[in-house]
């Protein structure tokens, strides 16, 4: 559960990010939850200085794709960062632990092997409020903590 409201930041901490260029992956799945993270997400980077057209969007059709996605975008050697953002919401089957676990050791790989980094934006949630919450609701929007990520590590 998040302690504190992820759209909060010393925005004193934060490079500018004028000189950049994003890949963000999005998953088509929840589209309510990942809308509401894309938007947080571009307007934080644009905040920060990123350029619209530095800021290159593609959509995949489920989290678990976002792995894919996420991976040719770091062979495209002109990203600075990628972000990944997608929901999973736990349901009555295994499911939501089999995804879960597979998009967090996709992206650890990635991050472990490629020359940018990959930052995670996978809410896991037990419920729709939850998700709704962390998607620009009472706890802020994971996306512009994504954003914000990206940019300390592009600088890193």
């Amino acid at each position: 559960m998040a302690t504190k409201n992820l759209s909060e930041y010393d925005i004193t901490t934060v490079p500018d990010a004028s000189n950049m260029i994003f890949g963000v992956v999005v998953a088509e799945w929840n589209p309510e939850i990942t809308g509401a993270l894309l938007d947080g997400c571009v307007s934080t980077l644009e905040k920060h200085g990123a350029l619209p057209e530095n800021i290159h969007v593609k959509t995949v059709p489920g989290s678990f794709e976002l792995i894919y996605g996420a991976h040719q975008m770091t062979l495209n050697d002109g990203y600075d960062a990628v972000i990944i953002l997608g929901c999973v919401i736990r349901g009555e089957t295994p499911h939501f632990d089999y995804i879960c676990q597979g998009v967090t050791e996709g992206v650890a790989r990635l991050n472990a092997t490629s020359n940018i980094p990959v930052v995670f934006g996978l809410l896991t949630t037990n419920d729709q409020q939850q998700a709704l919450d962390r998607a620009g609701g009472r706890l802020g929007n994971k996306g512009d903590e994504c954003a914000v990520v990206a940019i300390k590590m592009a600088k890193f």
